[in-house]
């Protein structure tokens, strides 16, 4: 087995050589555990660059596992209450879960008593830490798992999303599922004009093809599929009509 001060030598080279991963504005700590797991520690350009960076470190001969300590840098600085409040009320808006209770972690520790003896239902817990957004409770599909969290990125100041969301009766995953789910986040968001771009999964790899009007929303295309739960890597064939 590889000595630890190899292994951050490989994983710090496998970083410095993807383009995707600027380590120059976004620097990236690399360390090793006794034990072998490699630690990343940094913030990132995008949930992209982090997901690219973990799979390069977990890729590498001698790592035994990955410990994930990176955000990804907030489009605009926010409080974690403010961060809180905006996605509890996206999920109140969004129409997929009508029915399912949106709550904080403060609110389910006082009705913890009441509850305890009770089935709760569908229902979504929202907590909040430097910017890091935990997502607990109980959903009836994986689509709507999924569209907890991509609400959750959407909000400006998330720097990352931790999503525990229980699927009740459990589902099996797939990339069908994958496609559904990054198509109607295309059509959801409302600065991207999904009417021309195909969506495909392979392994969980969505591609994207087809004409965007600009090379901006090309790239928020991109960023949703990235979003979307359980999505391992994106393929942006999008063509720009105007540059």
């Amino acid at each position: 087995m590889p000595e630890s001060a190899e292994i951050v030598r490989e994983v710090h080279a496998a970083l410095q050589r993807d383009p995707r991963v600027d380590l120059r504005r976004h620097p990236i700590v690399v360390e090793c555990e006794p034990d072998g797991s490699v630690v990343l520690q940094g913030e990132t350009e995008s949930l992209a660059a982090k997901k690219i960076a973990l799979e390069l470190a977990a890729s590498i001969r001698g790592s035994r596992g990955i410990v994930d300590r990176l955000r990804v840098a907030p489009a605009q600085p926010m409080g974690d209450g403010a961060i809180r409040d905006h996605l509890r009320a996206a999920m109140l808006q969004e129409g997929d879960f009508i029915g399912c209770r949106i709550q904080t972690a403060e609110e389910r520790r006082a009705r913890a008593a009441v509850e305890a003896a009770a089935d709760r239902g569908n229902y979504i817990e929202i907590a909040v830490a430097d910017g890091v957004v935990t997502l607990n409770g109980q959903v009836e599909s994986l689509s709507h798992k999924r569209v907890a969290g991509l609400l959750a990125w959407w909000v400006p100041g998330t720097r990352d999303v931790v999503n525990g969301i229980e699927v009740k009766p459990s589902e099996d995953d797939n990339d069908d599922e994958i496609t559904a789910t990054v198509a109607m986040a295309l059509e959801m968001d409302r600065l991207v004009s999904a009417d021309s771009i195909k969506v495909s999964t392979r392994n969980s790899v969505v591609t994207l093809e087809g004409v965007a009007p600009n090379r901006r929303q090309a790239e928020m295309a991109e960023a949703d599929a990235w979003y979307v739960f359980g999505v391992d890597g994106v393929i942006n064939h999008l063509r720009a009509a105007q540059e």
